[in-house]
């Protein structure tokens, strides 16, 4: 299938390109699959893996930690990489470095060798998530792109939601190598595809690179995304909101923010060019996802925690049970896309976020006498709910912007969502912590098995009042949303 494309306002008296989508889109779909799939493969794992390579829970997160923070850092410069190196170049690198993590990954015999592939692993998907945005918005017409983005949004919502559950299968039958065995086979698919078919689509401007904004840049993002992580690991690994280096972090990744925002708004060629929030459609879309990851992350993260905890349930049951709604969410995206580019963004969000607050509001009454199947249902209703507001938001953000701004846009999109995972797992785990400690301190035996579940329920609850919170703000903001028009987009300002 090939679609044509015109480039803007300035280019129409070039001729129109032809694109073979399908199997690029096939190319770039199925690595980001997999990148992202194992990106939360290994969480399952986590615990065995401590008595297999003999570290403890501290060393043993920065496993998690330590891809977040590539993926923190990375992802920021992402806009300038694109402008510097060519689509096949960005995606060959990419490829090389999945591929290279995964074998590392695959005969890791140690701790440290785990980590270096992890790294690896982090940087392949930090390069390809951007260019991946960025590649559909230059491949398909604005009318089009609605039905594009939800495929994206089928790859990056069901891909970490159904790591757990297929790693928790192969760690069933054989050895947690094997994960990444699994996944070798789909990159080198995946190369090859792309090498046969992916054309280069982005105009290179080489702009200046400015080393002070991307040591900046690496500071201030890694900063907040390693503070936030480590403030809300929990268990033994758990830094706390006092610890002096959650405090250091957060301080030095604030004001090296600051700093960088200030610097990027003062320069003619921005490493991130901040002049996208001008955009108001792409400002609303960008909150309405921030708020949307938080949301799914950290009730990704509080739900299995009760269900093996509160409810004790294994770890693979707790993936399965959430599987379903995963799933489904998945299978939306798309469907939520072409209603998107039929109908526009507004009553999508609106619909969407309503349903997510009634659902988390029930969670807030959640128990160890809980059904499993009210839990099932809760968690499809959600997640159909999150289908309608993070793709048709996203989508219309960015249609907002002039095609310069496109590199500069999926930067910021994408960065923010990795800083939204850190910033809502750890206010969700503190606010947990503090509900349980908070119950337990007003009760006469708080060591009995009967008051630490309690106290446990009670953590669980007030986090999902959190998310809940989270979840209205998002609702009253869906309401300014307005579908970006065709005429408005490329090479147009501000639409007011």
């Amino acid at each position: 299938m090939d679609v044509p494309m015109k480039t803007g306002p300035a280019e129409d008296q070039q001729e129109t390109k032809q694109y073979k989508v399908l199997p690029i889109l096939f190319a770039m779909l199925l690595s980001g699959f997999i990148g992202l799939f194992s990106e939360t493969a290994l969480n399952v794992a986590i615990t065995p893996l401590m008595g297999l390579l003999q570290v403890g829970p501290t060393t043993i997160q920065w496993l998690t930690t330590g891809y977040l923070l590539v993926m923190g850092i990375l992802v920021p410069i992402s806009g300038l990489l694109l402008q510097w190196f060519t689509t096949r170049q960005l995606f060959t690198t990419s490829l090389i470095f999945s591929i290279a993590g995964t074998i590392v990954a695959a005969l890791a015999p140690s701790f440290e060798v785990l980590m270096v592939a992890r790294v690896l692993q982090a940087v392949g998907t930090a390069l390809l998530l951007p260019l991946m945005f960025n590649t559909i918005l230059v491949i398909f017409p604005i009318e089009k792109r609605g039905s594009a983005m939800g495929l994206i949004g089928l790859v990056i919502m069901f891909a970490p939601a159904s790591g757990p559950a297929i790693s928790g299968l192969i760690l069933a039958n054989l050895s947690w190598h094997w994960i990444f065995w699994i996944s070798l086979p789909f990159f080198i698919i995946s190369i090859v595809c792309g090498l046969l078919f992916l054309p280069n689509i982005s105009k290179l401007t080489k702009p200046k690179i400015d080393i002070l904004s991307i040591v900046l840049s690496t500071l201030g993002f890694g900063g907040i995304v390693y503070g936030f992580s480590s403030a809300g690991g929990h268990g033994e690994a758990g830094g706390g909101w006092t610890s002096p280096v959650v405090i250091a972090a957060l301080l030095i990744g604030g004001i090296s923010l600051l700093i960088f925002c200030i610097r990027q708004l003062r320069m003619e060629q921005p490493v991130m060019n901040l002049r996208a929030f001008k955009f108001p459609m792409f400002t609303i879309g960008l909150i309405l996802v921030f708020i949307c990851m938080m949301i799914i992350l950290s009730s990704m993260l509080i739900l299995p925690m009760y269900l093996q905890q509160g409810m004790a349930l294994t770890a693979l049951a707790a993936g399965l049970i959430l599987l379903p709604g995963s799933l489904l969410n998945g299978l939306l995206s798309p469907i939520m896309g072409r209603l998107f580019d039929k109908f526009g963004p507004k009553w999508l969000v609106i619909i969407g976020l309503a349903v997510v607050s009634v659902i988390l509001f029930m969670y807030t009454g959640i128990n160890a006498a809980t059904p499993v199947g009210m839990i099932i249902a809760m968690h499809l209703f959600m997640m159909v709910g999150i289908s309608m507001i993070m793709m048709p938001a996203q989508t219309n953000g960015l249609n907002q912007l002039p095609s310069e701004f496109y590199p500069h846009g999926t930067a910021i999109m994408n960065t923010l969502q990795q800083v939204a995972g850190a910033i809502g797992t750890a206010l969700a785990v503190s606010i947990l912590s503090a509900g349980q400690t908070g119950y337990l301190s007003h009760i006469a035996n708080p060591q009995s098995p009967e008051n630490q579940l309690a106290g446990f329920t009670v953590g669980i609850q007030h986090a999902f009042i959190f998310a809940l919170v989270l979840s209205l703000i998002g609702l009253i903001c869906s309401f300014f949303i307005k579908r970006v028009q065709v005429g408005n987009q490329a090479g147009q300002g501000p639409m007011h």
